[in-house]
């Protein structure tokens, strides 16, 4: 099979790991928002979501193994893309016309992406110089963006995809560089460099937990477009990745990359549709109250007659 297919099938179901992730911490940061971060390790739901976390990012270094990151990264915008029903679902409504419009764009400037960015499985990796360099850049970008005494919202969401692109640039070099280099398994190299990748996706993970707060819409919209922005760069610019098609190739993966954006915009930006109330089981039961309800004031308003007073003997009772 393919290298290439291999990549996308094993991005497809980590992009689906992640949305499930992603809708369980939205969920718990949205019941607890002024939860810190020792009470969050005590909560059983968040070390659920941090299972699948887990779980997707296995399946996305292997990914990696297969696939160049202008391949595979681009892929994590189905998180998003998956993210909608599956939040839905939980909430108990329905997706909206405009979340469907916003998923289609997305999956159609992702086509146009991957058609420029096909290529071999990777053999580049960072020396140890470049790893550092990366690091050094993207924990400098991430001070700024998640400053302590700032308010949670898209800064973080921003700091969050930085890291989490980083993180898996980072990984690409230690998968490839254990399986397909002929020196130790774990040089210094390996080693430093898979302790960097543990540290941005823990911060990535704390800093996409603080930036759900205010909704799981735009965050994790930012989310998606900063985390391949952040590993393309990389793989272009320090990887030797190429686009195919060359000027043609180049336009294309634009263009892709704009109807993507304006998908995750479209999604960020749409309304959930309200839940009916005909189909809130709620609704149901209140639904059968009505009569009884109605009885209640008529019996409360009903004029009762008084009896009339009878007669005293000796007095005449008037005409």
């Amino acid at each position: 099979m393919n290298a290439t297919l291999v990549a996308v099938a094993l991005s497809l179901f980590s992009a689906a790991a992640y949305a499930a992730a992603a809708v369980a911490q939205e969920r718990l940061a949205s019941r607890a928002p002024g939860s810190g971060t020792l009470r969050m390790l005590a909560s059983g739901a968040w070390w659920c979501s941090v299972g699948l976390n887990t779980f997707a990012a296995l399946l996305h270094v292997v990914a990696l193994k297969y696939g160049p990151l202008t391949v595979v990264q681009p892929l994590g915008a189905l998180t998003l893309v998956a993210a909608v029903p599956m939040g839905a679902r939980v909430a108990g409504r329905r997706v909206g016309a405009a979340e469907w419009r916003g998923t289609a764009y997305t999956l159609a400037g992702l086509a146009a992406i991957l058609v420029t960015a096909s290529g071999s499985a990777p053999e580049d990796v960072l020396s140890a110089s470049e790893a550092l360099t990366v690091a050094a850049v993207t924990a400098g970008l991430i001070g700024l963006l998640a400053r302590p005494g700032s308010r949670p919202g898209l800064r973080h969401a921003t700091a969050s995809g930085f890291a989490s692109g980083v993180a898996s640039a980072l990984t690409q070099t230690v998968t490839v560089a254990a399986t397909d280099r002929s020196g130790p398994l774990l040089s210094v190299q390996v080693v430093g460099v898979a302790l960097l990748v543990a540290a941005f996706a823990a911060g990535g993970l704390l800093l996409s937990q603080t930036a759900y707060r205010g909704g799981l819409g735009a965050p994790l919209a930012v989310v998606t477009l900063a985390n391949p922005m952040a590993a393309a760069v990389i793989g272009l610019a320090l990887l030797g990745e190429r686009l195919q098609g060359g000027a043609a190739g180049v336009l294309l993966a634009l263009a892709g990359a704009g109807i993507a954006s304006w998908g995750v915009v479209l999604l960020s930006r749409a309304t959930p549709e309200p839940v009916r109330e005909e189909e809130h089981p709620v609704a149901a039961v209140l639904a059968l109250k009505p009569e009884s309800a109605s009885l209640e004031p008529a019996l409360r308003h009903t004029p009762v007659p008084m009896p009339r007073p009878k007669s005293e003997p000796g007095h005449l009772t008037p005409l």
